[in-house]
């Protein structure tokens, strides 16, 4: 009988290491991008855009379906509540209530800076995506925040339109989270690092409440984004991202 209880541990503990081996890295980032972003997602950020000799905060709301669909409202500081942010598929608008204007924003834009952060407008609306519009390789294994991570490195597809010559994440092995994610552009030169910090719940799954982004010629100069709530639970129709609904969302 105790031989039996040995021979069935060693199958399970086989058994568990065989499914982490078998996970191909297109895997680990689909299921890490699908724990940070969900189905559908709905929350309340804040941003600190830290330079050298000023900080700026700004607070927003976003709400997202899957990769097609997102909205991002700006709620404080005053000079820029009501702006709004639409991505529909491949294409994005965004919203000037001060102006009463709605711009469409062309892909050349999407390296541009985000509401003057470090974070671009690719980063904010993730018109592309790491899933789809890139190669995946397992490249190796360090530790970060305590936590073993698979480093994985993605390489754009030919037939992609995409910001990043080439793009590393970081990812545990336990729970899948994204904590670090460096950006390069085409000649191989780190322009960029991401982290994520603060872990801890947020809508009921364990995750970086902070990512804060270090743009890597630039002293001083850093953007965080810190996570005061988030749902996962609710659904979201596609008829909620309208041009309509982006200029009177509240």
């Amino acid at each position: 009988m105790k031989n039996t209880f040995l021979l069935l541990l060693t199958i399970l503990a086989f058994s568990t290491t065989g499914f982490s081996q078998d996970l191909s890295a297109r895997d680990i980032i689909d299921k890490a991008n699908q724990k940070q972003q969900g189905d559908y997602h709905q929350g309340e950020i804040k941003m600190s855009i830290i330079r050298p000799d000023w900080k700026r905060e700004m607070t927003m709301k976003s709400w997202a379906s899957g990769d097609d669909f997102s909205l991002i409202l700006v709620t404080a500081p005053a000079r820029d509540k009501g702006a709004a942010f639409l991505k529909r598929n491949k294409e994005l608008w965004n919203w000037q209530p001060t102006i009463d204007r709605v711009i469409k924003m062309p892909p050349s834009m999407m390296s541009q800076s985000w509401m003057g952060s470090d974070f671009t407008n690719d980063d904010l609306v993730k018109q592309s995506s790491i899933v789809d519009d890139y190669t995946q390789e397992i490249t190796g294994e360090i530790e970060l925040e305590g936590r073993i991570c698979w480093e994985i490195t993605l390489m754009p597809k030919e037939e992609a339109a995409v910001v990043w010559g080439k793009v590393k994440i970081w990812v545990d092995q336990k729970d899948f989270l994204q904590l670090k994610s460096e950006f390069y552009d085409e000649d191989d030169y780190l322009m960029q690092t991401i982290f994520g910090k603060n872990i801890g719940e947020l809508g009921g799954r364990v995750l970086p409440k902070t990512m804060e982004v270090i743009p890597a010629d630039e002293d001083g100069h850093s953007t965080k984004i810190e996570y005061l709530s988030m749902s996962f639970d609710k659904t979201i129709k596609s008829s909620f991202f309208s041009l309509q609904n982006m200029k009177r969302v509240r």
